[in-house]
């Protein structure tokens, strides 16, 4: 008989957590130092295990990930506002007219998740931040198609819920913004950015910086609306004034329409 090397000889955790609720109620067993290091919530949650809670979640969703297959993700970014077609008369000013995005989006994941299905649905998942806007859109694309997709959320002050596409055993939860751009980003064979606000600037110019610095290997980054981005960002003023090169610029791609998109992540393969 062989022994399998993955079983340890050690007690299990859990089996001691689960021991450590039947004892005896005493004054000892309730006193919060007697607690389980890893079963104390309060102690995870003080200043000086930041960097615990750091490593938690990113091996949380690195180990998720990786159980269930996930190679290589293509990865959404763009504005939690932006609604679907058939509520833009319900939208704020302005984001009405880039709803047709919402549907650009949609389409989009739905082809891309297509092609994934077509290898065998581990490479090219849709991984979008699994909120409201072009985050939803990308999820139900991918939903459309029959296919899993990815919600990388975040806690905010206001209420923010996982749209209800995100495949749920690929749905996760972050506090830190740092770990939850990562996990973004370390499976990414493209990066897809709509128009979008704060949150899609900071998730688009960092993706650029780490490529632009050899931080990361190249991969292709297309941003939908060449009108939208050039009224947000002047890019040719930064090469102008030298802050960035006129090379730079090759970083990204600016596309139109689904089919533009495709044949750019086409000619990267």
């Amino acid at each position: 008989m062989t022994d399998d090397p993955r079983i340890s000889r050690l007690r299990d955790a859990g089996e001691d957590m689960r021991h450590a609720r039947g004892l005896p109620d005493t004054p000892q067993a309730r006193s919060p130092s007697y607690r389980l290091a890893y079963a104390d919530t309060d102690f995870l949650l003080r200043d000086d295990m930041r960097g615990v809670r750091l490593q938690l979640e990113l091996s949380k969703t690195e180990i998720e990930l990786s159980e269930r297959g996930i190679k290589s993700t293509v990865v959404l970014f763009g504005s939690a506002r932006i609604p679907e077609p058939a509520r833009r008369d319900e939208a704020a000013a302005g984001l009405g007219d880039l709803s047709d995005y919402y549907g650009i989006a949609r389409a989009f994941a739905r082809k891309v998740t297509e092609r994934s299905l077509s290898m065998g649905g581990s490479d090219y998942v849709i991984a979008t931040g699994g909120g409201p806007g072009i985050m939803e859109a990308g999820n139900r694309g991918a939903a459309d198609a029959g296919g899993i997709s990815i919600g990388l959320n975040i806690v905010l002050p206001h209420e923010q819920r996982p749209n209800a596409y995100v495949t749920p055993e690929l749905c996760f939860n972050f506090h830190y913004f740092a770990v939850r751009k990562m996990h973004f980003l370390m499976r990414a064979r493209a990066i897809v950015v709509f128009p979008g606000g704060f949150g899609t600037l900071d998730e688009m110019f960092e993706a650029i910086t780490l490529i632009q610095t050899g931080r990361m290997k190249r991969v292709p980054i297309l941003l939908f609306g060449r009108g939208y981005w050039n009224r947000v960002v002047n890019f040719q003023a930064l090469v102008e004034a030298g802050t960035i090169a006129a090379r730079d610029l090759e970083l990204f791609r600016f596309v139109e329409t689904v089919e533009e998109a495709l044949e750019v992540m086409d000619g990267a393969a």
